[in-house]
């Protein structure tokens, strides 16, 4: 049974008080206490959507971490944006032959006929953001899909903007059709900002692995298009707005001026910079990301040794200036001693 775990406090005041959101760090882990030992000498694969988005390097990192302290060998198969590097990797990762296997960051119904030679090798599947349904036993023969709560991180987002426009947003969503869950996250926010009385002015279809060329154009089109009307912007991830600044700041706005960004996911370490010097981005609703690269390793130890899965989820934080005053780091990690509960399951 999937265990949903809030931790009390906030990150920025009372603007979610109502949402549940931890802070940065957290006095307790409150993830699994007990488990197998650590499978001694294995060798897994991590098969990377894509190493240019940092939610997805912020897990692999976390990943590479916790492989070192159970002992376990880590190779990374980069499928840089594309369906067709996507499906080489799952190959090449085949052709490996490791004890396990980390989808990390994509859609695995993108992937169906691929990952079917996977489970017929009998080779345990765990999974970073896969599909909607996270938790153990996720469709596509996956052991453990690790994710938060996405709708609860979508209604965060669109919360932060129905509050920070006084209920009055105009709103433009920004999504990848490429991958259902990220249609998901964008369809909820779109309702939430609907059903609060917002405006959603526009809702924009781009491919997440090409901002990088048309994040520029397109922000001045809009702007264009929208002028004053556009008060905020929300996106599945915080890659969209790693481009959006130079045009915003040929438009003469200012880094804290309308257009305001804000992101359902991931909390890449580019986004917590532009929040913190407020360049051209005001939130971002953070996973623990490292943390859950060693969930992943924990729920694939467990996968591999035929035990069950940890039905561990994660919860989101919201950053903002004002939570990350003080603080160091661009990540959001807790301090709250997840190393060290892993480590003493692992016997390490």
């Amino acid at each position: 049974m999937l265990r949903r775990t809030l931790f009390n406090g906030l990150l920025a005041g009372t603007i979610m008080a109502t949402m549940g959101l931890p802070a940065l760090s957290q006095e307790a882990f409150d993830g699994p206490t007990s488990g197998p030992k650590a499978a001694e000498g294995k060798t897994i694969v991590v098969l990377a959507g894509d190493l240019k988005n940092g939610g997805i390097l912020g897990v692999t990192t976390g990943i590479e971490e916790a492989a070192a302290k159970i002992g376990w060998t880590v190779k990374v198969l980069d499928g840089a944006g594309s369906v067709q590097n996507r499906s080489a990797a799952v190959g090449q990762a085949l052709a490996l032959n490791p004890d396990g296997i980390v989808i990390n960051g994509f859609d695995a119904a993108e992937q169906q006929t691929a990952l079917e030679g996977v489970t017929a090798a009998g080779i345990p599947m765990v999974s970073w953001h896969s599909g909607p349904k996270i938790g153990c036993d996720a469709p596509g023969g996956i052991f453990a899909n690790v994710s938060t709560d996405a709708m609860t991180v979508s209604d965060v987002a669109a919360k932060w903007a129905l509050d920070d426009a006084g209920g009055k947003p105009g709103v433009v969503i920004f999504t990848d059709s490429t991958y259902q869950i990220a249609i998901d996250k964008a369809d909820r926010m779109k309702a939430a900002i609907e059903a609060g009385g917002g405006t959603v002015l526009e809702y924009v279809d781009t491919p997440i692995a090409e901002t990088s060329t048309r994040m520029g154009p397109l922000t001045t089109t809009l702007l264009q298009k929208h002028g004053a009307a556009w008060t905020h912007s929300l996106a599945i991830n915080d890659l969209y707005f790693d481009f959006m600044g130079p045009s915003l700041a040929a438009a003469g706005i200012d880094g804290k001026g309308a257009p305001k960004a804000g992101s359902a996911g991931d909390g890449s370490e580019a986004a917590f910079q532009r929040i913190r010097t407020g360049q051209y981005q005001a939130v971002t609703v953070a996973e623990p990301l490292n943390l859950q690269g060693w969930q992943l390793v924990d729920e694939l130890n467990r996968a591999i040794q035929g035990e069950a899965c940890s039905g561990y989820i994660t919860a989101p934080a919201l950053v903002t200036e004002e939570g990350l005053a003080g603080t160091e780091g661009n990540a959001f990690d807790p301090n709250n001693g997840y190393r060290e509960a892993y480590a003493a399951i692992w016997g390490k």
